[in-house]
């Protein structure tokens, strides 16, 4: 077991710790990388290992820089503008009006940090949401998304108000406070099958073949099969603003949220 930005969790993945950085450190800022494939027509590269976050699970990817040494004097650098798994490999488009490295080409890839540490606020901010949901109503969430700096989520409540929504905002800042510590894990299935706070959260629906699973506990409140980025501790969330509740419909209420405060990256 460890944190986010801490050492490796023991039972980590061999091939997952070396190629998704992401996944055992949501605190590297800069990576060196060697450039695996090339595809010209699309504009994307492949790296043999990168902490760009691809996307998925709700959160978007990340942005940032890819640098290497140009066949004259001086350095090459263009901006990653996309990143997402394809056909096995987590590819990174990069600026059009831009170079493309070489296949083999060594490079040095720089996450854009301020909109990286933001989407990993607004992350567990929703996480914290589950929780005291959860805690408070026995309700497991249904859906949801975010961008950097807000988010949304949906849960089988049957009505909603502003007054409900004032309620949660309080109760999410109150777990804030807290300073719950946040670890990262990897569960074996036969173990996860087991754990009713994973059940809770659908890790059923996860394939087979994803084994062991990656977790995020906020120690105390929340516990879910994620493979997103998050905080180091609840208080470096700083405080939530809800700012929205609406019915999506019988038995789907909406509850929309934004981070507040400003943390130095």
């Amino acid at each position: 077991m460890a944190v986010p930005g801490r050492p490796v969790p023991p039972n980590a993945p061999a091939d997952l710790a070396r190629r998704e950085l992401f996944a055992v450190d949501a605190y590297l800022r800069d990576f060196e990388a060697t450039v695996e494939a090339v595809d010209r027509e699309v504009g994307r590269v492949a790296l043999s290992r990168t902490a760009f976050y691809p996307g998925g699970g709700g959160q978007p990817h990340d942005l940032g820089t890819l640098r290497w040494s140009s066949s004259g004097p001086g350095t090459e650098a263009t901006a990653v503008t996309r990143v997402a798994r394809d056909s096995g490999r987590i590819w990174h488009w990069l600026d059009p009006d831009g170079p493309l490295p070489d296949e083999g080409t060594e490079t040095e890839g720089v996450l854009d940090w301020e909109r990286r540490h933001l989407t990993m606020r607004t992350h567990t901010a929703l996480h914290i949401l589950c929780g005291v949901m959860w805690a408070d109503h026995r309700v497991a969430v249904t859906g949801g998304n975010m961008d950097p700096g807000k988010g949304r989520l949906d849960f089988p409540l049957p009505s909603m108000s502003t007054e409900f929504g004032r309620q949660v905002e309080a109760r999410i800042n109150e777990e804030i406070a807290a300073a719950h510590e946040i670890l990262v894990e990897f569960v074996g299935r036969e173990v996860a099958d087991e754990d009713h706070a994973l059940i809770r959260t659908a890790a059923n629906l996860i394939p087979r073949e994803i084994d062991p699973l990656r977790v995020i506990d906020i120690v105390g409140l929340d516990k879910q099969a994620d493979g997103g980025t998050h905080v180091l501790s609840t208080a470096e969330v700083e405080g939530v603003r809800v700012t929205g509740t609406e019915s999506k419909g019988k038995g789907n209420k909406r509850v929309r949220l934004e981070v507040t405060g400003r943390t130095n990256p």
